[in-house]
């Protein structure tokens, strides 16, 4: 068999399993015994079972773990009600406030989760009933929230920024910090459009007193504890990852003590849920990697650069070809799945090209965001439409359509100006 013929039936095959409904680890378990036997035999599941344990003992997915653990924490002790109300007093008198709290909240919260469904589910339960209370503009609240939820896997930590970065075999730490500027565009231009859109604008809401912004301020801090202890220690050079995940989890566990919230029966949920979310993670990027080592054994790879190489298309026009791919695909297909599918393709093609790995990577990721949040298989709309029983399928797909438009034009001012993405990694490599 051909790499060629080896290429198009195994995407075409996993593309039929995960449109027949089934989970996404069950797709590449599927596709990678059936590629072991057509290219080496029953003897390739050697391969299987040392690729397994290569990848299921890397030091990253223990980085996934603990990251997983400290967002669960975070969020099944209740502590983000804090932060919530703090942000809400903090955020003054203004036209609009509900629109500013709901884009501060999603920053700071995917600095604390890193899951943009997470984010949306939470802010669809909590601020989106209150937008409604006070006449805010329906559309406008939903597509505020849906760009502030997907800040989240933008901004550090990501967990598919972890992902990414060990499938790609490219600094975790480096991927990490990138998005950090990348992420506060989009929360400018999410701002810049609901203050410029036109349309009748909520008024000021009564200003909290000094007192109470004392309050929340002190509230606050607690957070950044769990802020610091994760990227803090990394931009510092201090930590790792993997261990400024293990002190990140440590923060989480203060913060909740510090308000009470820290008990057994919490702990005892959040550590099986914690469990369960890493586990399926795991199985994930086990398959994903064996499907790469398939790719390379049966030439693909290769012959895939081989390919681009001599259409001659140039690494502008290459870069827009890879990254409307995604775009387009990821209308129909989870967007995860699709990452696990394309990175092995992708990296051959990328060092082919000498894009700057962090770079690529990171638009790649945004793109991924972008995904997300596109009709009609966007898992951040269906999350934010299961929180938030007021609003119709319809209306949640409507107001995503804006958000989309933010973000390609973000990512078109990262493509032009690429020290926007890098300028944080190189500065502390």
């Amino acid at each position: 068999m051909t790499w060629a013929a080896f290429l198009i039936l195994a995407i075409g095959s996993l593309l039929a399993i995960l449109f027949s409904g089934a989970k996404i680890f069950v797709g590449f378990l599927l596709l990678n015994i059936v590629g072991v036997l057509l290219l080496i035999g029953p003897r390739g599941f050697g391969l299987f079972s040392n690729s397994i344990f290569e990848t299921a003992t890397s030091p990253t997915l223990v980085t996934v773990a603990l990251f997983v653990l400290m967002g669960e924490i975070l969020f099944r002790s209740g502590t983000v009600d804090v932060l919530f109300s703090s942000v809400d007093r903090l955020v003054g008198r203004l036209k609009g406030r509900l629109y500013v709290v709901s884009i501060a909240l999603s920053t700071v919260f995917g600095a604390l989760s890193g899951s943009a469904v997470a984010v949306a589910a939470m802010l669809g339960r909590s601020v989106l009933p209150l937008m409604e209370q006070r006449s805010y503009d329906k559309r406008a609240s939903a597509a505020t929230i849906l760009a502030g939820a997907s800040l989240a896997p933008i901004i550090p930590p990501s967990l598919l920024a972890i992902i990414v970065g060990s499938l790609a075999d490219v600094s975790i730490a480096g991927l990490l910090v990138a998005g950090i500027i990348p992420g506060l565009i989009f929360a400018g231009l999410t701002l810049a459009f609901v203050y410029l859109r036109g349309g009748e604008m909520p008024p000021p809401e009564p200003a909290a007193s000094d007192q109470s912004v004392l309050r929340a301020i002190l509230y606050m801090l607690p957070f950044l504890i769990v802020i610091f202890s994760v990227m803090g220690l990394i931009l510092l050079g201090v930590a790792t990852p993997s261990e400024s995940a293990a002190t990140g989890v440590v923060g989480a566990l203060l913060v909740a003590a510090m308000f009470g919230r820290l008990n057994w029966d919490m702990l005892r949920e959040t550590i099986a849920s914690a469990v369960t979310i890493a586990a399926v993670i795991l199985v994930i990027v086990v398959s994903a990697k064996l499907f790469s080592q398939l790719l390379s054994f049966a030439g693909a790879t290769r012959g895939l650069v081989t390919v681009i190489t001599e259409l001659g298309l140039g690494p502008e026009m290459t870069f827009l070809v890879m990254m409307l791919i995604p775009l387009i695909l990821c209308m129909f297909i989870d967007q995860i799945a699709f990452m696990l599918l394309a990175i092995p393709i992708y990296s051959p093609i990328v060092a082919a090209m000498e894009f700057d790995p962090i770079w690529f990577w990171t638009l790649f990721l945004i793109n991924l965001t972008v995904g997300s949040l596109t009709p009609p298989f966007g898992y951040t709309l269906f999350a934010l439409k299961g929180a938030a029983q007021g609003m119709s399928t319809a209306e949640v797909f409507r107001a995503a359509w804006p958000v989309v438009g933010i973000f390609l034009i973000g990512m078109v001012v990262l493509w032009a100006f690429p020290d926007l993405v890098t300028a944080i990694p190189r500065a502390f490599q």
